[in-house]
């Protein structure tokens, strides 16, 4: 054997360990990956425990419907924790058979609530525990006014509450309405647009179907705001922006200075569609979805940032960012 191949049968035998050594690490990579995986999350909070909802996004070996995880940290994540094998709404319990989506959590006549997606419309249903199991006799979505999804539930200071969800109609657009007493449907009279995509940060790939969705309705000093995101969810660019109202029906004034939250702030694609919550020292937060990776969309994983109020804007922590493990 001379001396030049010796060498050249070396570099092939030493590339050949590298390759296989940095296959290995990245199976110990993925192993240890214990990220939770749903999308368009929210977190509820009683007695020192977060219960933390979403749309599944990985594997779900038990049927469609909602899966809860539980913790009392925020940190290490329980789960699924639901009544029904990890689900705390099963399809089949309440309406819907498929496209199970973006749900949150209240209470109300001292039951906890869920509203939800599915089929694209909005239902709900109710349970004696934040785990369920969630049921609804009624197997219809809460109204027929075409297709709508992404419901968030607002109650105000004189009690009247109102419901804040996306309609499908020349783009994804924020509509609000009052809910009736009982939550049985909406006031239909009192149906009205808030918020569509006209900016260049919620459009940024010029798409003739403009999307702005996920909204979050909160008020502070008198003031109303709304935290949405915009961009189709496979967009790198989904972001979270807000924008500011003096009545729950608007009009909604954008905030200048665009987006709160995006990948630029915490450097990973597909940040947005999440939910505002209070930690147990009453801290605001904000729970929201990322893509898997930046160069793969799904599954998609939850995580947590936290933002504040600064005069009359809200402002994100961008260092506070963390995904949510198991």
């Amino acid at each position: 054997m001379n001396v030049k191949r010796y060498f050249s049968l070396l570099s092939l035998f030493c590339v050949f360990i590298c390759c296989s050594q940095e296959k290995e690490t990245a199976k110990k990579t993925a192993s240890k990956d214990k990220s939770i995986l749903l999308a368009d999350p929210t977190i509820f909070y009683e007695n020192g425990v977060y219960y933390l909802y979403g749309t599944t996004t990985g594997d779900f070996p038990n049927g469609e419907g909602f899966q809860v995880y539980t913790s009392s940290d925020l940190k290490k994540w329980n789960g699924p924790s639901g009544a029904q094998n990890g689900l705390a709404l099963k399809k089949g319990d309440a309406f819907g058979t498929k496209g199970f989506w973006a749900p949150q959590i209240f209470k109300f006549n001292g039951k906890y609530q869920i509203i939800y997606t599915a089929d694209e419309n909005i239902a709900i249903a109710s349970s004696d525990s934040p785990i369920g199991p969630f049921k609804s006799d009624s197997k219809a979505p809460m109204f027929n006014l075409g297709k709508q999804i992404d419901p968030f539930v607002f109650v105000d200071e004189d009690g009247k509450k109102y419901l804040y969800h996306v309609r499908l109609t020349n783009g994804n657009r924020i509509f609000v309405a009052e809910l009736k007493e009982d939550l049985s449907g909406i006031k239909e009279e009192t149906l009205k647009e808030c918020i569509s995509g006209v900016l260049p940060w919620v459009n940024t790939q010029n798409v003739s179907w403009p999307v702005t969705e996920g909204p979050t309705v909160l008020k502070h000093n008198g003031l109303y705001y709304m935290i949405y995101s915009a961009n189709d969810f496979r967009n790198p660019d989904y972001a979270v922006g807000y924008a500011t109202a003096k009545s729950p029906y608007g009009p909604w004034k954008k905030a200048a200075e665009s987006s709160i939250i995006s990948r630029k702030d915490v450097g990973i694609n597909g940040v947005g569609h999440g939910d505002v919550f209070y930690d147990k020292d009453g801290k605001m937060k904000y729970v929201l979805h990322t893509h898997l990776s930046n160069s793969g969309v799904s599954p998609r994983k939850a995580g947590i940032i936290d933002i504040d109020f600064e005069g009359n804007k809200i402002k994100a922590n961008a260092k506070s960012f963390v995904l949510l493990q198991e």
